[in-house]
């Protein structure tokens, strides 16, 4: 099985051409004690884990809690908002993406017309902007999880509206009292998709800023990659992978442990 050759060669010194050459835990021990490399990538993901999918998650929301109301053109609204999840992880838009925050960019543009700003900026070579265009890219993507939100939010019965409003409840209050607590499992749902994917992002880091500058955002996978298939050091990405691996597995339990505190379920009768 390949997931046990991947067990193996984290334990070896293998660079492809040569016969793998064991060497215990020393990958490991580079990794965690000698490789500060490694631990700029962890920030980045962290960095990027923590705030892109929060962000997403509730701008995703809010775009479904306006799709669940009677608008003209419905339709057109739910295909063009997902559009961009459907081609968002492609090379070309990351390669419009850079473009879009180049120096020579549209972004760039839209602030000299509006607010009159003459320098141009790199903002995608710009240490303190790098990231936050990498996170509004994963925020743009937020397509899926906004059907997801609609779906739960069309199984919200409207008795339960009709009710709170005869008690004089307002809009916030309805929001918190009942569209909250029954979007739970959706919530939780797309927390966990959210967080895994996050810790894979890999194309937005290798198009858009090669993951620099300064290595901001030099993601665990994309680090991943340079050690497999630049630097052929097989072994020492296999090991990465696998501490990948049990990192995702782990905060993916703890949600799950924590899930039984916030996430409500409507019991079913008899």
């Amino acid at each position: 099985m390949p997931i046990m050759v991947s067990l193996y060669l984290a334990f070896t010194k293998y660079d492809i051409l040569s016969p793998p050459e064991w060497v215990g835990f020393d990958n490991f021990k580079e990794m965690f004690t000698a490789d500060p490399r490694y631990w700029k990538s962890v920030k980045a993901t962290l960095i990027f884990v923590f705030v892109a999918v929060p962000l997403r998650l509730c701008f995703a929301l809010v775009i479904a809690m306006l799709l669940n109301t009677k608008l003209r053109l419905l339709g057109f609204f739910r295909a063009a908002y997902y559009l961009p999840t459907l081609i968002g992880g492609s090379v070309a838009v990351a390669v419009m993406w850079r473009q879009l925050f180049g120096s020579e960019g549209a972004f760039n543009s839209f602030l000299a017309a509006v607010f009159g700003v003459a320098e141009k900026v790199s903002w995608i070579t710009q240490p303190s902007t790098a990231m936050v265009t990498l996170i509004l890219l994963s925020v743009w993507q937020f397509g899926s999880s906004m059907l997801i939100f609609l779906a739960g939010l069309k199984q919200v019965p409207h008795e339960l509206y009709e009710a709170s409003t005869v008690d004089g409840a307002n809009g916030r209050q309805k929001f918190i009292s009942i569209t909250l607590p029954l979007l739970t499992p959706v919530i939780f749902f797309n927390l966990v998709m959210g967080v895994i994917n996050g810790f894979k992002v890999f194309t937005e880091g290798l198009i858009v800023t090669g993951g620099g500058p300064l290595d901001t955002t030099l993601f665990y996978a994309l680090y991943l990659y340079e050690k497999s298939f630049r630097y052929y050091e097989m072994g020492y990405g296999s090991a990465m992978a696998w501490v990948l691996l049990l990192t995702i597995g782990f905060l993916t339990a703890i949600l799950f442990a924590t899930s039984k505190k916030w996430v409500y379920y409507e019991s079913k009768g008899d």
